[in-house]
C-alpha cells in the first residue's frame, strides 16, 4: 500500500517559507566573501567594496557602473573604485552619502539576522541611502515591505555588524 501524504494549507505555507529563507542562506551563493571575518564591511580580500562598482554611480540615472582600479578612494577601511574623477571627487566630499547601508551586506539578509554577500547590481536608493541585496528573490522580498524590513534590519545591524557571517 503506497504511503499517503496529507498537506494542509498551513504546512504548505510553512514549507514554502522555509525554502524561501533557505535560499537566502545557501553557503555557496549567499555568504559574505570571508565567512570568518568579523568586519562590519563587505569587502574582498584586497579591501575593495561593492565588488569594484562605483558607489556614486548608484545615485545617477544610469545606475551602477564598474569603477577603475586606478581611480580609488578609501573610507573607513574600505577601498572604493570610481568610473571617473568627478565621481571620486563627489565621494571624497561626502563619503557617508554614497556608502551602502549595513556595510554593503544584503539588506534583506540583515533583516533576517544574516550577513550575506551581495549582487552589486541589485540595489535601491531609499531616503537617500543605498541598499543592496544578494539575489532577485531577496530583492523582491525586500521591496514587498521596505519600511518593515528597514525597521528589522536597523534593529539587527548593531548586534550583527561585528559578527562573522558563519556564526549567524
Amino acid at each position: 500500500m503506497p504511503t499517503q501524504f496529507r498537506f494542509t494549507r498551513r504546512s504548505l505555507v510553512a514549507k514554502a517559507m522555509m525554502l524561501s529563507v533557505g535560499s537566502l542562506t545557501l553557503p555557496h551563493l549567499a555568504h559574505a566573501y570571508d565567512e570568518q571575518s568579523t568586519s562590519a564591511l563587505n569587502v574582498d580580500a584586497k579591501g575593495i567594496a561593492l565588488k569594484g562598482f562605483d558607489p556614486v554611480s548608484y545615485f545617477s540615472t544610469s545606475g551602477p557602473v564598474p569603477g577603475k582600479a586606478d581611480l580609488v578612494a578609501t573610507y573607513e577601511g574600505a577601498t572604493y573604485q570610481f568610473a571617473n574623477s568627478q565621481n571620486r571627487n563627489a565621494f571624497t566630499a561626502n563619503p557617508a552619502k554614497y556608502t551602502p547601508a549595513y556595510g554593503g551586506f544584503c539588506a534583506m539578509g540583515v533583516a533576517l539576522e544574516q550577513k550575506l554577500d551581495v549582487d552589486p547590481q541589485l540595489w535601491r536608493i531609499v531616503d537617500g541611502k543605498m541598499y543592496l541585496n544578494v539575489h532577485k528573490g531577496a530583492q523582491t522580498r525586500w521591496l514587498e515591505d521596505v519600511k518593515g524590513n528597514l525597521a528589522k534590519a536597523d534593529k539587527n545591524w548593531p548586534r550583527l555588524k561585528d559578527k562573522a557571517p558563519k556564526s549567524l
